[in-house]
């Protein structure tokens, strides 16, 4: 039997996804590892123990092809999960080797997991364009057992296809990534009446107190020194953001739920940010003119999300304690 094609038109990128229980997953993923040893130069699995152990007496090294990595080397801040894979498949094309990841989601840490899954998804739809280059294959595996019906739905509406027992079959509920984003709703709790700090920014000289407010406010809730400055900067790139392309005053709010610090910057102009704005990486020819900025809040916060209302562009940033101390393995 012929298996479909899991290629788009205009794309060397297969991105397919494994929606289903931890007891199906062998009968889904062990047919599709003996298929891709003989395709690829590398079949790279990053999952989660669990996994692994069900896996590995079922497909031993298939000759050498594949190789286990820690997830913990890939997830960790949401956009530097992102931006580490893109890497390790811009290397391997680099070197001429086609490759295959199989990936499973780890998102776990911070207040609120939804969120951060929700949050993931957005990295999800824009790999479709991202990886594309790089002649490669990228299955993820989301499994019920860790992940809301909600979430679920969205990985089959962010990858044009879904792995199963049989082969990959079309999604019909894949949406690219430009109506994907633009039909995304955040969580967008209120931020609280007291705040741990407040800055009104009014010109860019105003950006050297918000620098030393948040460094000091970091440092008091136990953040170490590299993450310390990982949150300096990051908020420092988007309220400069609000003041260079939005407009003044741009008002700087930050507090702490449990060990996650969130800040929230609210520029005065209104004005709409494209839906994949700080997704792109900066010097591509369709990347937004504002999107240095945010490109490297997302790579330095582990959760970005953006807001708008009549009068208001605001964009908060999350920083888990747990999640900003986690280092590659």
């Amino acid at each position: 039997m012929t298996m479909p094609s899991v290629r788009e038109h205009g794309s060397d990128l297969a991105h397919t996804a494994i929606v289903g229980s931890a007891a199906d997953l062998p009968a889904v993923l062990v047919p599709e590892l003996r298929r891709s040893a003989g395709r690829y130069d590398e079949v790279l699995l990053v999952v989660g123990h669990d996994t692994r152990a069900a896996l590995q007496g079922q497909v031993g090294e298939l000759d050498g092809n594949v190789r286990w990595s820690d997830p913990r080397g890939f997830y960790q801040r949401l956009g530097f999960a992102y931006e580490s894979f893109r890497r390790y498949l811009a290397g391997q094309a680099e070197a001429g080797r086609r490759v295959h990841v199989i990936a499973e989601p780890d998102l776990t840490g911070g207040a609120d997991p939804g969120l951060r899954a929700s949050a993931y998804l957005s990295y999800e739809a824009m790999c479709n364009e991202t990886y594309a280059p790089y002649g490669c294959a990228v299955t993820c595996v989301w499994g019920e057992q860790h992940h809301s019906p909600a979430v679920l739905e969205g990985a089959r509406a962010t990858h044009p296809h879904l792995l199963t027992a049989t082969g990959p079959v079309r999604s019909g509920s894949y949406q690219d990534a430009e109506r994907y984003l633009a039909g995304r709703r955040d969580p967008w709790p209120p931020a609280p009446a007291e705040v741990d700090e407040e800055v009104i920014l009014a010109g860019v000289a105003d950006l050297r107190r918000l620098r030393s407010v948040v460094h000091t406010w970091a440092a008091d809730r136990d953040f170490a020194d590299e993450p310390i400055d990982d949150v300096v900067v990051a908020v420092v790139e988007v309220a400069a953001n609000g003041l260079r392309h939005g407009a003044a005053p741009v008002r700087v709010r930050a507090w702490h739920d449990q060990d996650t610090l969130v800040v929230q910057c609210d520029d005065s102009a209104g004005r709409p940010l494209p839906v994949t704005a700080g997704y792109r990486r900066p010097g591509r020819a369709d990347a937004a003119p504002d999107g240095r900025g945010l490109w490297l809040a997302r790579q330095l916060a582990d959760v970005v999300i953006i807001g708008r209302e009549p009068g208001r562009t605001s964009v908060r940033l999350h920083f888990p304690h747990e999640i900003m101390h986690r280092g590659a393995a």
